[in-house]
């Protein structure tokens, strides 16, 4: 009877390290896709979206958005907006929930308020409501300081 060695069977076996499986986090469905409410459009009502959304016409009522939602120059929301980014270059009446990146365009007009990671407002932009960021709240000092207490630092001396 012949002998068989490992060396012998080293053709079938797999020496492929095995690569672990990779979580990522959840990406909206369509991630290419833009759904797309054209100027001289008006829609009224609940909107949900796993994918992107451009406004350039006029929305009443609650816009979820799993994506980006983007506000053209001629779009108009009213009611609140929950999304993942967003570009705001119309008018938006209403609170803005946003789990990533806020950016208020230059001819943005925001009444209501934001909750939002990051925010970016170019001049020109109006914003009138309240702004809450993840990670801006201020945390009492561990000095012994109160925190209602102001602090006052002395301007630097430079040598004359």
């Amino acid at each position: 009877m012949p002998d068989i060695t490992d060396d012998s069977m080293s053709m079938f076996r797999n020496d492929k390290p095995t690569e672990p499986t990779a979580h990522k986090a959840p990406e909206p469905v369509n991630a290419g896709k833009i759904n797309s409410i054209m100027e001289g459009t008006s829609i009224e009502g609940e909107i949900n979206s796993d994918s992107n959304i451009r406004i350039d016409g006029k929305v009443k009522g609650t816009i979820n958005v799993r994506g980006r939602l983007i506000v053209g120059a001629s779009g108009t929301v009213e009611g609140d907006v929950t999304c993942q980014s967003s570009d705001i270059e119309g008018t938006v009446h209403g609170k803005i929930t946003c789990a990533d990146l806020l950016s208020l365009k230059a001819t943005a007009k925001l009444t209501g308020d934001i909750n939002t990671k990051k925010l970016a407002i170019e001049p020109g932009a109006i914003f009138t409501g309240n702004c809450s960021m993840n990670g801006g709240v201020v945390k009492e000092m561990s000095s012994g300081m109160r925190p209602d207490a102001k602090r006052v630092e002395a301007p630097n001396q430079a040598a004359r």
